[in-house]
């Protein structure tokens, strides 16, 4: 029951067709007589290195996928059978797919009619989620890849152990850490040096999923076996640590999953507070009080989730960087330093940032303001206390961050104005974001829309507005953000007029970028006109 991704994807949509990527309008036949549609389709020239996460995703805008099986073939290229909900959503997905440009490769979609589809010997993966097999790290988890041996998670298990257990799980000489990392084939880490004095030390555990999971229950074993040695009557609990991000996935609707796990292992189960929560320490520290049987089931169940809202994050922002050329994903601050061992996104930026369009000949990106529209009653929280928050996020950001005042006592929005390069701008708003959704100021079920302001010059609002609306009807099109450039405004002191964006955050996002993009555009061909009318450039001497 991953979350619901088509909020992340909608921006994604483009017009039957007609495939647009970096700008270059493809042309896709798909001209299918009627009694040859199935629900199953053969995908064919898949990027070789291709992330299954990335594949998963973008099949995924189009329906329910019931299955996705890799072929066997001698090509370079990946293929894949895809099975859908319904013969609906395969010709929506064969429609939009077709002509698809991948990373320099064009994806090839024809229906597999049903009786060829049993002839077919796929080549089989463990049936994990959505028929996908076990998804492996970058580099090894890709289509192309022949040989899907268990990979090792990209989340590694992260534990609190007491700081008096430590030297029993370290063992004479390193033995007993040795025998660990051996047995369930993990690399260790015990961060002795973190946190000096603290009644706590972190372990970090890079393995499967399976190994890191025995080895959990391993150090259990060995600090249970310590207390009964050492005479310690109190309750050793299972501590994990979790990047706060994929926290209240983990805990569901009104704590239903965390509920769940509890009730299927026999555990009780607690989550350390938000107020415990800085930007230097984005993690939570989840208890789990039982057996050590039922506390290392609980695990398992807790990591699966875990590393689920993972995938799903890592798929959703690798396509956000074929989206927006250029942009440093590691920058995010969407997942914990490395030091906590889950590695920075590996996504396709380097192919991404080389197709950049911005900034020109390696200029610094220019600063940009936006206004940024939150409910007057999250001001306090975007603040902090004593203003700490505010201070943070800034610093996080590398942007200026400062509220407006109120415009009056019943004002139910208050202004953010941040300003910033686009990379500063997509950090702050980012957790300004997940700030208002942490603090329930959004319910559950709903998404976190924001209205934005930027303000461009008036003689460049047609060009955002395009002949008749077209760019703006565009943009809102492959944006899924609402982009309204008012009618009948008076320019400001500056000359200038506001563009209004609503949206979720990628949205947002996309359509900022892409309107700075416009404005980009418009300035260059000023500097041109400017260069020419100033007469042409002398020869040169010889």
């Amino acid at each position: 029951d991953a979350p619901p991704r088509s909020h992340i994807f909608a921006f994604l949509f483009i017009s039957a067709g007609k495939v647009e990527l970096h700008g270059k309008l493809i042309e896709v036949e798909h001209s299918v007589p009627k009694r040859q549609r199935s629900r199953k389709l053969q995908i064919r020239n898949i990027p070789p290195h291709l992330q299954w996460e990335v594949l998963d995703s973008l099949l995924a805008q189009y329906g329910t996928v019931e299955n996705c099986e890799q072929v066997n073939t001698d090509t370079e290229t990946a293929v894949v059978n895809v099975t859908y909900g319904n013969k609906d959503q395969a010709r929506q997905a064969i429609e939009k797919l077709n002509g698809f440009q991948l990373e320099n490769y064009s994806l090839k979609v024809a229906y597999i009619p049903d009786e060829m589809a049993a002839q077919q010997p796929p080549q089989q993966h463990p049936q994990g989620r959505r028929g996908f097999g076990q998804r492996g790290p970058p580099r090894q988890g890709s289509p192309g890849a022949t040989t899907r041996q268990k990979p090792q998670s990209d989340v590694p298990l992260r534990m609190l152990v007491p700081t008096q257990f430590v030297g029993a799980i370290i063992g004479k000489e390193g033995a007993t850490i040795r025998n660990i990392t051996k047995q369930t084939q993990s690399k260790i880490d015990i961060h002795r040096k973190e946190n000096a004095g603290a009644a706590e030390k972190p372990i970090t555990i890079h393995s499967t999923p399976e190994g890191c999971s025995t080895a959990c229950k391993i150090i259990m074993e060995i600090m249970q076996k310590e207390a009964q040695d050492t005479k310690f009557t109190e309750e050793i609990p299972l501590k994990i640590l979790a990047h706060n991000n994929f926290v209240g996935r983990l805990i569901g609707k009104e704590g239903r999953n965390l509920k769940k796990i509890e009730q299927d292992t026999d555990t009780k189960i607690t989550i350390s507070p938000l107020q415990d929560l800085t930007l230097y320490n984005p993690e939570r520290t989840i208890t789990v009080k039982g057996s050590i049987e039922t506390c290392a089931k609980a695990e398992e169940e807790i990591m699966k989730k875990i590393r689920e809202s993972y995938e799903n994050d890592i798929a959703a922002m690798n396509l956000q960087a074929h989206l927006i050329p250029g942009l440093n994903l590691n920058a995010l601050g969407l997942f914990p330093p490395s030091s906590s061992g889950i590695p920075p996104p590996a996504v396709s930026v380097a192919s991404a940032a080389a197709a950049a369009s911005y900034p020109p000949f390696g200029q610094q990106p220019e600063s940009e303001t936006v206004h940024l529209f939150i409910p007057a009653l999250a001001v306090g929280a975007i603040i902090g206390k004593q203003g700490q928050h505010i201070k943070q996020l800034s610093r996080f950001a590398g942007a200026s961050i400062k509220i407006a005042p109120a415009e009056g006592p019943d004002a139910k929005l208050r202004m953010v104005i941040i300003t910033g390069p686009p990379e500063a701008q997509f950090k702050a708003q980012g957790r300004i974001y997940g700030k208002l959704k942490e603090e329930n100021f959004f319910g559950p079920k709903e998404e976190v829309k924001l209205e934005a302001h930027i303000k461009v010059p008036s003689y460049a609002a047609g060009r955002v507005i395009g002949k008749g609306g077209k760019t703006v009807n565009e943009l809102q099109n492959l944006t899924s953000a609402e982009v309204v450039v008012p009618r009948d405004q008076t320019p400001d002191e500056n000359d200038q007029v506001v563009v209004k964006i609503t949206g979720h955050f990628y949205a947002c996002q996309l359509a900022q970028r892409k309107i700075q993009e416009i404005l980009a555009q418009v300035r260059r061909q000023q500097q041109q006109q400017k260069t020419l009318q100033s007469g042409q450039p002398q020869p040169r001497r010889k």
